[in-house]
């Protein structure tokens, strides 16, 4: 199936490694080209060419007031269009209420949702019709994930933002999606899991939870999120689509 991809133009956050990563390397598969990001400049870099000539790195922080004039500049410099954002940002300090400090909670809001609505709302004003805005969200969306307060407390609502947002750039033909990964089997959910004292029981329990019994590889998330960017998902807006190998058994 082509998804329409070639030659369009997209914008991804916390692309040097994990679930951005998987995505800009689905969307460069199918053709696209991209605009990757990443805190440190190297990792950027080594990254953007791995992706190959499709891809051009830019250090950034979610948090910088600039960054996402600097982000939409890019790929109307590099490629000459921009079709499209997917705003992926590392998860927050882990901890229980008790334990995440006031600062904890304050970089991971600038980065986690006021970054991501900064870099939504600058996108907005650059697309065009048929645009669309991503969002890499978490589970604790639609429920709480123990020792992951602060992500507890900040993903919901840039889900609500994103579906406030898909009503109100509709109108123009511009898309917006959520994609909720479950356990797939990155640095981050290894770390994760490893927080219990020993990560091979915890991935063990974690996987007999899931219906087919095993985490995710980050390139069917990758795939997932691209046929999402693409012009062949052009009636789907406005929704949260789980990603999780069917540990969510609601709707």
């Amino acid at each position: 199936m082509d998804l329409g991809l070639k030659d369009r133009a997209y914008v991804v956050t916390g692309a040097s490694r994990g679930l951005g990563n998987a995505a800009a390397r689905a969307l460069v598969a199918e053709g696209a080209k991209v605009v990757i990001t990443g805190r440190d400049e190297k990792t950027v870099a080594d990254s953007a060419t791995e992706l190959g000539s499709d891809a051009v790195g830019v250090a950034m922080d979610n948090s910088d007031p600039a960054g996402a004039d600097r982000l939409i500049a890019a790929a109307q410099a590099h490629f000459g269009r921009l079709d499209g954002v997917l705003i992926s940002v590392g998860g927050p300090a882990p901890g229980f209420a008790a334990d995440n400090t006031d600062e904890q909670w304050r970089l991971a809001f600038e980065s986690v949702f006021l970054g991501a609505v900064r870099m939504a709302r600058t996108a907005a004003a650059a697309l065009g019709e048929g645009g669309v805005i991503g969002f890499v969200l978490s589970g604790s969306v639609h429920e709480p994930i123990p020792g992951l307060t602060i992500s507890n407390g900040l993903r919901p609502g840039l889900a609500g933002f994103a579906k406030s947002l898909s009503a109100e750039l509709g109108p123009r033909g511009i898309r917006v999606v959520g994609l909720i990964p479950g356990r797939i089997d990155t640095d981050r959910i290894r770390e994760l899991d490893s927080l219990s004292g020993d990560g091979d029981a915890a991935r063990t329990a974690a996987e007999a939870r899931i219906p087919l019994r095993r985490y995710g590889n980050p390139d069917e998330f990758g795939k997932v999120a691209a046929f999402a960017l693409s012009p062949s998902a052009s009636y789907l807006t406005g929704v949260m689509i789980p990603v999780d190998g069917g540990a969510r058994h609601g709707f």
